[in-house]
């Protein structure tokens, strides 16, 4: 669809830029894809806009102010009927802009992208600051004729084609001083030129510069509709090119230096210093690039100083990048193990039943999709673990062999100390292997996990309830006690009716045991988190035909296991307050029925203090513990997981961990530790542009891993420091990146440009 814009109705009544810009964006909504735009001069024309389909932009323009087609974008295209003022394709971020006639100064100053195709001359400063992102198309600046003085002055990138068409008697096709700071980009040009900046070579064309000007004049000329000079214009022994010396080149010419300006002639012209007459001169003399303690900020190599979002996010504190870069670098073994060191369970947890906090933070995400650490932690589950020989005399004693429990006495025995478990239940695994689900777990991993486990040299009691009488004598005969007893009591709101309630936590031990239960067809259950989820699964399991879960507030279990449940068929209903319990159903306060022919309630569970002295208990009831998990009242006995407070599986892991680290420290006689988090790495320091050119087709998940503050050992760094600071040094397989204070000058390009954040610039105090 075309809309066509007058911009003048009559002499008097000049339309506005600003109204002009609404005037587009309302055609655009309208679903127009074409503009005719007879302009009286006003800005912008073209630029930044889009469509809402996808489809190209047309702008055909007769007498626009400046900056036509100023930030241009990919898709747009605009045709200029004549001349155009200064600023065209100002900041072209892909558009194509063709002008009929000449353009005036700073033509494609700042281009990034896209394609500008002008039919005359270009006015001073044209082509300035052109630059190339990687990530795009480089920006083209084709002249038929020829260009005013300064021109391309600073580029840095791109191609610049001027033609000289009707120049043949012109001195300069380029004007004066050309190219100044010139540092990437090529200029083709036909004809003569003079007073160019030194900071160039001026080449003779090669055949991959003949073969893009041979397709690319005939786009050019096509457009401008000038396909006459083609002939003309592929007599290539009249072309020449432009390209910028490198750092190195440019350095071998003899500047004069600061201070040798200043002594040896400032000094000399003006007769002593401009302050003389107030202080005498120290002839000392700052260059206008600083190394040294003169910098203002300092690059320092900060490799592994700050967590990744995939290891902050996750509890156990897993480096999965550099479980990442080992597979990188061929060592697989070394990677499937390196998991073992912080967790008894990566495919029974990572791998299954974890809500993957790791996943949800990646920060591939912003590209594409995050890593597929599941498979990772699904791939360790073969490993087997070498025999562990006892080197310490100490022992320790776990009570529970749960989640956290078994990850306590994990890191305890791979330290070389005896370690016995105490276990009420005849398996151990705690809630892994009493509640969830084969759905969601499978029977055979968890078992070939803990099977690993068993064969780690750790003595286990099953089928052990500890009492109070053999907890006493626990504490007398080792030298340290874990309470690693979860939570294993559930709770019940005492509503009117409630012992008509099934105990959720109950109902899935019960189950899982084999226990068949006659639910009805419409059951009910009180709560929506993770374990009512896990209820509703195994109710349709138990031959119920609907099912709704009920809770006062927006349910707290994961979306994942949310959805799972739905696809069952279940019911999720909020805010809903529970008044009452019937053999019919339940009665919410807001006067609805829910008729149930059976109703389980699971809003929680809470561990069961009744082995333990009131001493360690506060007022409500909870287990007293500083912030090294030891309890108040006995030093050598710690606390852990959901004997302190509700978590993931992954926050009893974590709490093992600690533990066990702590409990090492504290038979050794050495300060123990809390827990301290690595400062996250900032999201706007890892650069996803290495990624997209490099990695973007590549399907290893290790290639596709952005390694977020960890060194990836891409040499970037190196490669592009402009002094050649920094350097690579490895001693007995580990390296660094080094930079030398005698040559860096603080430009920050190391930090700007580093794809894993390692590089990071400190203020030179």
């Amino acid at each position: 669809m075309k809309k066509i814009i007058e911009t003048v109705k009559n002499e008097n009544d000049r339309m506005s830029t600003q109204a002009l810009m609404q005037e587009i964006w309302d055609g655009i909504e309208e679903g127009c894809n074409d503009f005719e735009i007879n302009a009286c001069g006003q800005h912008d024309i073209g630029g930044s806009v889009w469509s809402k389909n996808g489809e190209d932009l047309n702008f055909y323009v007769t007498n626009p102010g400046q900056r036509v087609g100023s930030m241009g974008a990919k898709g747009t295209n605009i045709y200029v009927h004549g001349c155009a003022p200064a600023d065209t394709g100002w900041l072209n971020s892909g558009a194509k802009i063709v002008v009929n006639g000449d353009s005036g100064d700073t033509t494609a100053h700042c281009a990034a992208s896209g394609k500008i195709y002008i039919a005359g001359n270009v006015g001073t400063r044209s082509g300035a600051l052109m630059k190339k992102d990687p990530k795009f198309q480089a920006p083209e600046l084709w002249v038929l004729k020829s260009t005013g003085s300064f021109s391309f002055e600073f580029m840095g990138g791109g191609i610049a084609v001027v033609c000289g068409v009707g120049c043949e008697n012109s001195p300069s096709v380029l004007g004066d001083r050309a190219c100044v700071g010139m540092v990437g980009g090529v200029v083709f040009f036909r004809g003569s030129i003079k007073d160019i900046s030194d900071d160039v070579f001026v080449l003779d064309l090669d055949e991959k510069d003949v073969e893009f000007l041979s397709s690319g004049l005939k786009d050019f000329l096509s457009e401008i509709d000038k396909v006459k000079y083609y002939k003309q214009l592929t007599d290539f022994s009249q072309w020449h090119k432009i390209v910028a010396k490198t750092y190195e080149e440019r350095q071998k010419q003899n500047n004069i230096s600061l201070k040798s300006f200043r002594t040896n002639i400032w000094m000399d012209e003006i007769g002593g210093s401009i302050f003389s007459d107030l202080i005498s001169d120290d002839f000392v003399a700052c260059d206008l690039v600083q190394t040294g303690e003169s910098r203002l900020r300092v690059p320092k190599w900060k490799n592994y100083a700050y967590s990744a979002p995939c290891e902050y996010n996750c509890p156990i504190k897993i480096p999965t990048q550099k479980r990442f870069s080992l597979l990188r670098a061929g060592k697989i073994k070394e990677a499937l193990n390196l998991v073992l060191d912080y967790s008894p369970f990566p495919a029974s947890v990572c791998g299954q039943v974890c809500p993957n906090l790791c996943l949800n933070n990646c920060s591939r995400v912003k590209v594409d999709e995050p890593m597929d650490v599941k498979m990772l932690g699904s791939l360790s589950k073969d490993i087997k673990m070498p025999k562990v020989e006892i080197t310490h005399k100490e022992k320790i004693a776990i009570i529970g062999a749960g989640v956290g429990g078994i990850s306590t006495a994990w890191q305890l025995a791979l330290n070389g100390y005896e370690v016995e478990m105490f276990e009420q239940d005849e398996k151990i695994g705690g809630k892994l292997s009493q509640v969830i689900p084969e759905e969601r777990l499978s029977r055979e991993i968890l078992d070939t996990e803990l099977e690993r486990v068993k064969n780690l040299g750790i003595k286990i009691h099953t089928s052990t309830k500890v009492t109070k009488e053999l907890f006493n004598d626990i504490e007398k005969e080792f030298n340290a006690v874990v309470l690693a007893i979860g939570a294993h009591g559930a709770v019940v709101i005492p509503f009117e009716g409630y012992e008509h309630l099934i105990k959720g936590l109950n109902f899935l031990k019960e189950t899982k045991k084999g226990k068949k239960y006659n639910l009805g067809e419409k059951v009910v259950v009180i709560g929506a988190g993770n374990a009512a989820m896990d209820v509703i699964t195994e109710a349709y399991k138990q031959g119920a035909k609907e099912v709704t879960a009920i809770d006062i507030k927006e349910p707290s279990a994961f979306d994942k296991e949310i959805e799972y449940a739905k696809g069952l068929g279940a019911k999720i209903m909020w805010p809903c307050s529970t008044q009452s319990i019937t053999k019919e159903g339940v009665y919410l306060k807001d006067g609805r029925f829910l008729p149930a022919d059976s109703v389980i309630i699971s809003v929680g569970d809470r561990p069961v203090y009744d082995f333990l002295n009131k001493k360690y208990l506060d007022e409500k009831s909870k287990i007293k513990i500083n912030e090294f998990m030891q309890t108040d009242e006995n030093s050598k006995v710690f606390a852990i997981g959901d004997a302190l407070k509700a978590g993931l599986f992954t926050n009893a892991i974590a709490d093992g961990k600690h533990c066990a680290e702590n409990i090492m420290k504290y038979l050794q006689g050495e300060e123990l530790t809390p827990v301290k988090d690595k400062k996250l790495i900032p999201q706007n320091r890892i650069k996803s542009e290495y990624y997209e050119c490099y990695h973007q087709k590549c399907d290893n998940e290790e290639n596709r891993c952005m390694s977020c503050g960890y060194c990836r050992d891409c040499g970037l760094c190196m490669q592009s420091c402009p002094q050649n600071a920094i350097t690579r040094n490895e001693v007995n397989g580990k390296y660094e990146y080094v930079s030398d204070e005698n040559k860096c000058i603080g430009c920050g390009i190391c930090a700007g440009l580093c794809p894993c954040g390692i590089w990071e610039l400190e203020d030179n105090i």
